[in-house]
């Protein structure tokens, strides 16, 4: 599925359940430089600065937003239906105009937008060590698995441990690999097994996958693995501790498999690295489950290409957002929702955007590393009442 040093660098801890964005994407070398923000512009009547406790959000004109009158404004609509579905108090009551728009054209939000919300350009407060905005993405993997332990299939995946108090540090993954009281421990916790102990890393960071899963009696099911919890060690890239010990100069995922490739006498203590280990709980896969993904921090399904994860001391939950970023790799003026987090994702101009899932969400999460703007799309009488 993709690459890592962002990705592999970043995820610690998960600060929020549910939350899948633990990381941003994996090195991948930076590819173009990241131009100073502009200063604030003047803001408009009636709005003033807001300031958070990770940023400031100055008010702007519609017309700032790139690519606004061009957004294909209805995929947008279902991440912020979503957030409907738990929205926070500033959104309740816009929530019922919102599911109403779902039917009208592009042209009929745009014009409510307008109407409704006040853009902010999101910025870095002084003496925060944030300079430049930057995007990241992550993904859900696909991978296939046995619901028993094969010759080919090894590798667990394991529910929670019965038992272990909240918040207290727990076997290392080294431990749980060879200690008889780590692997009692989660006896019986199996949920699945892989064939790849990479392809068990790779659905570690992500924090949450999809499998096709072959059943006992032969048949083949789709589930999703949901992130459940960890054993609270600290995350450590695999990446960085390859390029620490001078062993590559590509960390991406296939410069991360091509070194295992040469050096497998060596893979355990790559993997040992990384003392942290996801644990997941099984969630079903059909119908309109398989067109979203996992749930975000927020608690409600991310939409592929429409949901961020952002630092919530930055943007709360459920907030629409205009993300604007150009580089090799894509290009994006659209509208996002932000609906998760990420122990890697901190700043006020910091957003991890959720790909989708497979090969081509994979190849471009482990790639994806360039600029970023962002305003916040936010409700107008709330500014007046502030």
């Amino acid at each position: 599925m993709a690459a890592i040093v962002g990705m592999l660098a970043a995820c610690a801890s998960p600060p929020a359940p549910n939350s899948p964005a633990d990381v941003g994407p994996l090195a991948a070398p930076p590819t173009t430089s990241v131009p100073p923000q502009p200063a604030p512009p003047s803001p408009p009547p009636g709005a003033d600065v807001i300031e958070r406790a990770a940023s400031v959000w100055s008010p702007v004109d519609w017309a700032e937003l790139p690519g606004f009158d061009a957004d294909a404004l209805d995929e947008a609509w279902n991440a912020w239906l979503k957030s409907c579905e738990r929205p926070a108090l500033p959104w309740r009551g816009l929530c019922d105009a919102v599911r109403r728009l779902s039917l009208g054209s592009d042209d009929e939000k745009r014009a409510w937008m307008r109407q409704t919300l006040q853009p902010y350009r999101i910025t870095p407060r002084s003496g925060t060590a944030q300079t430049a905005g930057l995007l990241t993405a992550y993904y859900e993997p696909m991978l296939t698995a046995s619901r028993q332990r094969t010759a080919e299939f090894t590798i667990p995946l394991y529910a929670p441990p019965a038992g272990r108090p909240a918040g207290q540090p727990w076997f290392t993954r080294q431990d749980i690999d060879t200690l008889p009281q780590a692997r009692a421990a989660l006896r019986g916790r199996e949920i699945a097994w892989l064939n790849d102990p990479v392809d068990a890393l790779i659905l570690h960071i992500q924090g949450s996958g999809r499998l096709q899963v072959r059943e006992a009696d032969g048949q083949l099911r789709s589930v999703r693995l949901a992130f459940a919890g960890t054993n609270d060690q600290p995350y450590r890239s695999v990446g960085k501790w390859l390029l620490d010990q001078g062993l590559v100069r590509d960390a991406s995922w296939p410069g991360i498999k091509a070194w295992i490739a040469r050096n497998p006498q060596r893979l355990n203590e790559l993997l040992w690295s990384n003392p942290r280990v996801v644990f997941f709980r099984e969630e079903p896969l059909q119908g309109l489950d398989a067109a979203f993904g996992p749930r975000g921090a927020q608690g409600v399904p991310l939409t592929p290409g429409r949901s961020i994860a952002v630092d919530p001391l930055s943007i709360p939950y459920g907030t629409p957002v205009w993300l604007s970023s150009a580089g090799p790799q894509t290009s994006l003026n659209r509208l996002v929702l932000a609906q998760d987090t990420g122990s890697a994702i901190v700043g006020a101009v910091r957003a991890d955007w959720f790909a989708g899932w497979g090969t081509a969400a994979g190849d471009l999460a482990g790639r994806l590393k360039q600029p970023l703007a962002l305003w916040a799309l936010w409700p107008r009488e709330v500014v007046q009442k502030q």
